[in-house]
């Protein structure tokens, strides 16, 4: 089966998707990576890109598309004080920067 690819801009930041919703008949895989710019720290990743496997169904039993699953996860790790702390620090640099 051919992967899923999608792109999002999340916080201004423009990401790449890919979901391979059966993989090896045993799991599905979804790929997370900044790409805009390159190798951006996200919440759910300080090097920019994020390896998940799952069962199979898992993002289709609560989410519409991958898209939607991946918006969600973000956002929810988005509200942790490490994330808010390295959003504050990164505003910071550019005023002072």
């Amino acid at each position: 089966m051919t992967p899923e690819r999608y792109q999002i801009d999340w916080s201004g930041i423009k990401i790449t998707i890919k979901y391979e919703p059966i993989l090896w008949d045993v799991t599905s895989h979804l790929e997370v990576q900044s790409l805009t710019p390159e190798r951006a720290q996200l919440p759910i990743t300080e090097t920019g890109y994020k390896s998940l496997f799952l069962p199979i169904g898992t993002v289709e039993a609560e989410y519409a598309s991958p898209v939607d699953f991946v918006r969600a996860w973000l956002d929810h790790e988005a509200q942790s004080k490490d994330w808010r702390d390295h959003v504050a620090a990164s505003a910071q640099g550019e005023l002072f920067g």
